[in-house]
């Protein structure tokens, strides 16, 4: 195995959100009872936000209602060992109007099965990226 020279490298908050937007599934984390919970989630980056739905018996639906979520979505390529990673933290609200929760709706589409009628919005206030890049030689 030969070896290849990479670098990592902080992207800015504009290339970190146009990444974010290429991908669909991502993770969301939270704390419940002060211990950290990690979901993965079908989500889009809409209207300066990261939104997301769920089902209203579910921890991340009690837990975005106010609360501070972090949010990770990444794209890896397991040969070269490149990639980016982009986290999205802030203040999360449960959307409750009408429009809104049709506008999110017409975004997300989850995987799992079953009703997701809690729409959620963490909005893009602290966008962090990285990236991994191989380095000419």
């Amino acid at each position: 195995m030969s070896a290849v020279a990479r670098s990592l490298q902080s992207l800015s908050a504009r290339e970190a959100v146009r990444l974010l937007s290429t991908a669909v599934v991502g993770r969301v984390a939270f704390t419940v009872g002060g211990l950290p919970v990690i979901v993965p989630v079908t989500f889009a980056v809409f209207d300066d936000a990261v939104v997301m739905r769920t089902a209203d018996d579910t921890r991340l639906a009690t837990a975005a209602d106010g609360g501070v979520l972090a949010f990770e979505a990444d794209d890896v390529d397991p040969t070269t060992r490149t990639g980016w990673s982009v986290v999205v933290t802030g203040t999360a609200e449960v959307v409750v109007d009408r429009l809104g929760q049709a506008r999110i709706h017409s975004v997300v589409e989850p995987f799992a099965p079953g009703t997701h009628d809690v729409h959620i919005r963490l909005p893009l206030t602290s966008v962090k990226g990285r990236r991994v890049v191989t380095v000419a030689g």
